[in-house]
């Protein structure tokens, strides 16, 4: 009785030794972080709504912010495409995302490759202000970051919101 409870036990030290070798399956993390559209200068965020695969619902809870105002988004098991926004619930202004094309609060969202972030990371278009304006603002991306520029709504797009 004694030899085959050592046996087991033996059996039981020697798998979890096995499995203790194996690589964890590390979380994906994302870093955000957002920056004028205009004068290419951080900004913070109070908050960041997330979607993912062209689903409707947001999910604000998937991003840790950080101190800078910058975000960290653990990036969920199966999901291929993103798109985010921030938001500001202490500021005195609103702002709106420049990567679309087509200006206003009621611009589309755009949607960003998860793997190409994680891989080569991406800043993704400024299409806030002159051309000429935008083309001077130089951002780059590291691996797994995504930034996004912003542009203050005018008076007159606050007005019709």
């Amino acid at each position: 009785m004694f030899r085959h409870a050592s046996r087991g036990l033996g059996l039981l030290i020697c798998m979890a030794c096995i499995c203790g070798s194996l690589p964890a399956q590390t979380e994906k993390t994302i870093s955000i972080h957002i920056y004028d559209g205009k004068t290419g200068r951080p900004l913070a965020s109070s908050g960041y709504q997330v979607r993912v695969d062209h689903q409707p619902e947001i999910h604000s809870n998937w991003v840790t912010e950080n101190e800078d105002g910058s975000g960290t988004l653990v990036v969920p098991k199966g999901a291929t495409l993103l798109s985010i926004r921030a938001t500001y619930e202490d500021s005195m202004y609103l702002y709106i995302n420049c990567d679309s094309t087509v200006g206003g609060p009621k611009a589309a969202d755009q949607w960003y490759s998860i793997s190409e972030i994680l891989t080569t990371g991406i800043v993704a278009p400024n299409n806030c202000g002159k051309p000429k304006d935008a083309a001077k603002i130089k951002i780059a991306a590291k691996p797994g970051e995504f930034v996004f520029l912003v542009r203050k709504l005018s008076t007159k797009e606050q007005w019709r919101e």
